[in-house]
């Protein structure tokens, strides 16, 4: 078996690698992955990856981006065997793209500010659309998280005119849905208002310049840390935390957020 060092730190590295990996001497669990049973480790992979960014610690960067590249090798090297596409479709289909919707660098069209660049990057999605039946919220995959694919559709609706006029409307469509959820009788009802108030809700966040999806990542991150914290109080004074009265447990809360803080 070859030693590491015979892999260059590339790509071509790369490829090698998952070439061999997948080859008669390599491993019997790489040899027996599919797109599809590989699909929800490279999901995996790309939530520790932003993970890391979030922590914005560069070595665990450097290693998560490792990870999502080496799945993307494998679904290339996978599409090869299966003589359904090659790495050279990959990367040539990605560079004609982006060099297509890049005309002001790769053409004679000027960029004068920055602030032009997503509206022509629209256009551009536009004209590939004339004379197709697909909607300018195609494209997006449906199983993303619903909180980022709720941004995601409100970005390009409002970017083709449908949007409120101003913040005002925004707030006062939370509190619409709010009160509609809470004069809502059957479960049926109760869960449609609660999308309703949760889409109006990233429609606010999206209105605020925050992104919906991160800000509860973080809030969850914050819950868990002051949770456990709460925990560890509770071992410490050899208290039981779930017997303690609920008054006990927003004062622990409150510890817990001094501590953080502190």
């Amino acid at each position: 078996m070859p030693e590491s060092t015979s892999f260059p730190a590339t790509y071509e590295g790369v490829r090698l690698l998952v070439k061999h990996l997948r080859g008669p001497d390599g491993c019997p669990w790489d040899r027996e992955q599919t797109p599809e049973s590989l699909k929800h480790l490279l999901l995996e992979e790309c939530y520790e990856l932003i993970e890391a960014i979030e922590d914005d610690d560069s070595d665990k960067i450097v290693e998560e981006l490792g990870d999502v590249f080496l799945h993307l090798a494998l679904q290339i090297q996978i599409g090869t065997e299966a003589g359904r596409f090659s790495g050279e479709r990959v990367f040539g289909g990605m560079v004609d793209k982006y060099v297509r919707r890049h005309p002001h660098v790769f053409g004679d069209a000027k960029m004068e500010d920055v602030s032009e660049a997503v509206p022509r990057w629209d256009a551009l999605k536009r004209q590939e659309l004339e004379g197709s039946t697909k909607s300018i919220l195609d494209g997006l995959p449906k199983g993303m998280p619903a909180l980022s694919y709720a941004r995601a559709v409100q970005d390009r609706a409002a970017r083709m005119g449908f949007d409120w006029e101003d913040y005002r409307g925004v707030v006062d469509k939370v509190a619409e849905e709010l009160r509609e959820l809470n004069d809502a009788e059957s479960p049926e009802e109760r869960e449609s208002e609660m999308g309703d108030l949760l889409f109006s809700v990233v429609n606010a966040s999206r209105w605020l310049g925050a992104e919906a999806e991160t800000a509860l990542r973080l809030s969850n991150r914050r819950f868990y840390n002051r949770f456990t914290t709460m925990e560890r109080l509770c071992r410490e004074r050899d208290q039981s935390f779930k017997d303690l009265p609920l008054d006990s447990k927003e004062q622990l809360w409150e510890e817990a957020k001094a501590i953080e803080k502190g």
